[in-house]
C-alpha cells in the first residue's frame, strides 16, 4: 500500500461474507464504503469495526438493484474519498420459486440485484481506475449457481452472466491496471446459518466437505485479500472456487 490509502467498496457488506471482506480490508489499510439495502444498524457496527482497525469508512444505504441508488452509493464513495479503487459486488438476493411461477417481475427484481448491478457499479468506477491505473472489480457466483438447480433458475441466469461480464471485463481493462475476478464460495456458516436456514442440513453438507469443514466468511476474505495485494496483480479473469474441494 502506498502513503495515501485506497478505497474500498463492498456491496452488502453489513453481514457475513460482505462484512468480513470490508473488515480484512479495512486491516490492510483501506478506507471502507459499507453498503446495505434496509438494515442500517449492522452496517454503522461495520463501519465502527472499521475505524476501530485504524481505517475510515462511511455506510451508504442503497439498493444495487436500482440505477439511481448505484449512481449515489459511488458519488457518495467518490465525493468522501476521491475515488473507488476496488469494487467488491457482493450484494445478492437468492430467492427460490419454480421456474414456471416466477413473475416477470420477480425475474426482473433478481436479474437487477445479482447482475445489473455490477454492470452499473463497474461502469460507475472504472472510469476512476483507468485514471489512477489501478483497479480491482472482484465478482461473486456460487458453486450451485455454476451447476445449475431447480428453484433458482432466476438466480443462476444471473449469477452465470455476472461470470460472462468478468471474463470481458478482465479483457478489455487488463491493459489499464485492472483486474476482475469472480469469487464462487462453497457453503459458509454464516451464510447458511444466518441467510439459508440450513442450519439442520450443516452435518450432512460436513460429510461431503473433503475440507472436513465447512467455509467461514474468513475464508472468503483471505482470497479478496490476495487479489488487492500486488502479488494478486497477475491473476485475471479467473473463476475462483473456495468450497473446500466440493465442486472442481
Amino acid at each position: 500500500m502506498s502513503d495515501t490509502p485506497k478505497t474500498a467498496l463492498v456491496t452488502g457488506s453489513g453481514q457475513n461474507i460482505g462484512r468480513a471482506i470490508a473488515l480484512h480490508l479495512a486491516e490492510r489499510g483501506f478506507n471502507v464504503v459499507i453498503n446495505g439495502s434496509s438494515q442500517q444498524a449492522p452496517c454503522e457496527e461495520v463501519a465502527e469495526q472499521a475505524r476501530a482497525l485504524g481505517a475510515e469508512a462511511v455506510v451508504v444505504m442503497a439498493n444495487v438493484g436500482v440505477a439511481d441508488d448505484v449512481s449515489r452509493l459511488v458519488r457518495t464513495a467518490i465525493d468522501t474519498f476521491g475515488g473507488v479503487d476496488v469494487l467488491v459486488n457482493n450484494a445478492a438476493v437468492r430467492p427460490s420459486a419454480p421456474f414456471l411461477e416466477v413473475s416477470d417481475e420477480e425475474w426482473q427484481r433478481v436479474i437487477d440485484i445479482d447482475f445489473t448491478a455490477a454492470v452499473r457499479l463497474s461502469r460507475a468506477c472504472l472510469p476512476g481506475m483507468i485514471d489512477r491505473g489501478w483497479g480491482r472489480i472482484i465478482n461473486f457466483t456460487g458453486m450451485n449457481a455454476q451447476q445449475g438447480y431447480p428453484g433458482k433458475a432466476h438466480v443462476t441466469v444471473a449469477k452465470h452472466a455476472v461470470w460472462g461480464l468478468t471474463k470481458s471485463l478482465s479483457k478489455e481493462f487488463g491493459p489499464h491496471g485492472i483486474t476482475t475476478n469472480i469469487i464462487s464460495p462453497g457453503t459458509i456458516v454464516g451464510e447458511a446459518v444466518e441467510s439459508h436456514s440450513m442450519a439442520s442440513k450443516l452435518d450432512e453438507l460436513l460429510s461431503k466437505n473433503p475440507a472436513g469443514r465447512l467455509g467461514q466468511p474468513d475464508d472468503i476474505a483471505a482470497m479478496v485479500d490476495l487479489l488487492v495485494s500486488e502479488n494478486g496483480g497477475f491473476i485475471n479473469g479467473q473463476l475462483l472456487q473456495i468450497n473446500g474441494g466440493v465442486v472442481n
